[in-house]
């Protein structure tokens, strides 16, 4: 359908996973995609593959500890394409120490936070100037559902996002009456080629036995919404934060176990 036909997208932490899930679908559909991340070779093998399969693809390494390179980013973007219609703000660290808030050092509170939301806050901030001066712009968060209530453990990487969901609505307010629209989409519990193995089954059946549609989300599942937010189609929605999680989220805490006692109450 080419819904993204001519556009420039930017999608963060691309070199991996649900990053890599976006921005094969954007290609798809017609954009130019900035690949970018920390590691040279596989972003350099990922926009290798868009381009074998016929799209436009490009590398950009890219470092949210180092502000430098973001900036670099925007700029040599922008120069070389004219424009940047789409970005995709998805980079975030993994493994950082967390935990409940006993355990977590203020550093490892702070290095949360700067991976998980200062570097979405930095990277908004700097493309800004390129969507207002072309008067458009879609910018896409991607959130999580660790957000959405609290949890035994998990409690700066849950606060960071709930950060990225307020930015996403604060930027929706603040520039929309300047043809700049925000969202966030909030992932569920996604298996990807490189975390298979690492989730553990009993976790995998965990979320499955809360998981309304009967599978565990994909990066695809991912990529279409942040499809829909990039393009044109959703000219009228701004501001909206998304769970894409099977239904993980609709309902209450206790469906589970009570669908495994066969009823349907107490």
């Amino acid at each position: 359908m080419k819904r993204l036909e001519g556009k420039t997208a930017i999608v963060t932490g691309s070199t991996s996973g649900i990053g890599i899930g976006i921005a094969e679908a954007f290609a798809r559909e017609g954009a130019h995609v900035v690949i970018c991340g920390r590691r040279t070779e596989r972003g350099e093998a990922v926009a290798d593959a868009i381009r074998a399969a016929g799209g436009s693809a490009s590398f950009h390494r890219m470092d949210l500890n180092d502000l430098a390179t973001v900036d670099a980013l925007m700029a040599d973007t922008a120069k070389e394409f004219g424009h940047i219609d789409i970005l995709v703000n998805n980079a975030a660290g993994v493994g950082l120490a967390d935990g409940r808030v006993d355990e977590i050092s203020l550093e490892d509170w702070d290095a949360m936070f700067a991976s998980g939301v200062r570097g979405t806050f930095y990277a908004i901030k700097t493309v800004l100037p390129y969507m207002r001066k072309a008067g458009s712009g879609s910018i896409v968060n991607i959130g999580s559902m660790a957000s959405v209530a609290g949890d035994l453990g998990s409690t700066a990487y849950a606060a960071s996002k709930a950060g990225v969901d307020m930015l996403t609505q604060s930027v929706a307010l603040q520039y929309g009456k300047e043809g700049i629209r925000c969202n966030c989409v909030r992932p569920g519990l996604i298996v990807t080629p490189q975390n298979d193995a690492h989730v553990p089954q009993q976790l995998k059946d965990i979320f499955l036995s809360n998981i309304e549609v009967s599978r565990y989300g994909s990066p695809a599942d991912i990529a279409e919404a942040c499809l829909y937010f990039a393009s044109d189609e959703s000219s009228y929605v701004t501001g909206q934060i998304i769970n894409v999680d099977g239904g993980l989220n609709s309902h209450v805490s206790t469906v589970a176990q009570f669908r495994a006692m066969g009823s349907r109450t107490w």
